[in-house]
């Protein structure tokens, strides 16, 4: 029977499929955490089944309430509060390190605005105490990769009217579904060897990119000429990673970029943000940056400016790049004509960098570089990340390398390396 013959049920079935079998890769006698809101609970059932299929020996699951979030903020008599973690949190997560897990996280929320209205000072607090208090987690179980961890995405009606305005709740849920099962390869007749085509794409790419050892790469395009360098100890990634015992895995559910971290000090240049970013509750739009001595000195913004500047005032990292990513127009989620306004969908449409923290497994030997060692390469520390878009089909992307070669990489948008 084709994809299209099948009932909603089915399809949402086999996507629960890929998301554990394709991007966890679940192995039996593991335990399974699965983050997600209260409207998520269809999909999230079904994932739980497909665990417990792949042998499972527990899955956990952790249901959020965006309101209940709002509240908190909200309510709270006294600000320190929001700083507040308590220590069963940071505990759950460390055994997932020990256990060696598998933690998926669904993106999409029921009530996506429901922080913009805040303060975000406030924002800030929450999400930055939280994350400090799993530093541990991210720095074993992500950064050293001892977890198989993925984020894929559930469509919602509030979400959905964002991405499809045009149409009614209704039709614009359904739409965000199709298109989340498209982009994800679920509409293919063999999806999960698809998925695995896709993957190798990606691996060979990041392997070629790697090989011709670059130092330099210039995005050129309206309002933008930026130089971001890199060191050479850099390594480039995409299509997945695997666990220290070998287990593949794939982070983000889709994915279309290869990625690295880049030597923050040495950023410098201009550049124009191509699509809104989530920056603590408000979608920022329009967003440029200036870069001098490897951080932002200038940004200006239509919509969300103020979000934006707390948010880099988190820490000195947060102004500095952690990660750039390339991305052709040929990414399914480009090619929708879409702005999704979720960053899971829209950094894989788009060339990106991040502020905020960089990644110890694109450096060589990364996971075992002394905190001295790795600032020595440049490789930032934050208590943030986040992407933001820098390219579309009037982009060109060069590239200059270690032995003096100049190569373009990405011409209009297209890769042409």
């Amino acid at each position: 029977m084709s994809f299209s013959n099948l009932s909603f049920d089915e399809k949402l079935g086999l996507y629960a499929e890929l998301l554990v079998v394709h991007g966890l890769n679940v192995q039996p006698g593991q335990v399974v955490n699965v983050t997600g809101e209260i409207l998520h609970r269809n999909l999230i059932q079904k994932i739980v089944k497909a665990a417990y299929k792949k042998g499972a020996k527990f899955v956990n699951v952790d249901f959020i309430d965006p309101q209940v979030v709002r509240l908190r903020i909200l309510e709270s008599k006294e600000d320190e509060y929001l700083q507040h973690v308590p220590s069963y949190i940071p505990k759950k997560f460390e055994d997932f390190v020990e256990e060696g897990a598998c933690v998926l996280r669904l993106t999409g929320s029921e009530e996506p605005d429901s922080l913009a209205d805040l303060p975000p000072q406030k924002i800030n607090d929450l999400q930055n105490y939280y994350r400090q208090s799993l530093k541990k987690y991210y720095a074993e179980g992500v950064g050293k990769s001892k977890i198989q961890w993925t984020v894929a995405a559930a469509a919602t009606p509030k979400w959905a009217k964002k991405v499809f305005p045009e149409l009614d709740e209704v039709k614009a849920t359904n739409a965000l579904w199709e298109s989340i099962f498209h982009i994800c390869r679920v509409d293919q007749p063999n999806f999960l060897q698809a998925a695995k085509v896709h993957r190798d794409t990606l691996q060979e790419r990041a392997r070629k990119l790697t090989g011709i050892k670059i130092k330099e790469l210039h995005f050129v395009g309206p309002d933008t000429d930026l130089k971001v360098f890199l060191s050479p100890k850099a390594i480039f990634k995409g299509g997945g990673d695997a666990t220290h015992k070998g287990i593949d895995f794939e982070a983000n559910v889709p994915t279309e970029e290869c990625f690295t971290t880049p030597d923050y000090r040495l950023t410098e240049g201009k550049v124009r943000v191509t699509r809104p970013v989530l920056v603590n509750g408000e979608s920022v739009k329009d967003l440029q940056l200036e870069f001098r001595k490897g951080e932002i000195v200038n940004f200006k913004a239509s919509q969300g400016q103020e979000n934006f500047a707390a948010y880099i005032a988190n820490d000195p990292g947060a102004k500095r790049l952690g990660e750039v990513a390339l991305v052709g127009i040929d990414s399914p989620i480009f090619q929708s004509k879409r702005i999704f306004e979720e960053i899971l969908f829209d950094e894989n449409a788009a060339c990106h960098i991040a502020v905020g923290f960089a990644y110890r497994f694109c450096l060589a030997n990364g996971a075992e570089l002394s905190p001295a060692e790795l600032e020595a390469l440049g490789c930032n520390d934050s208590h943030v990340h986040t992407d933001f878009m820098i390219s579309n089909e009037h982009v060109d992307v060069f590239a200059k390398t270690y032995l003096d070669q100049e190569i373009q990489l990405i011409k209009k948008g297209q890769w042409v390396f």
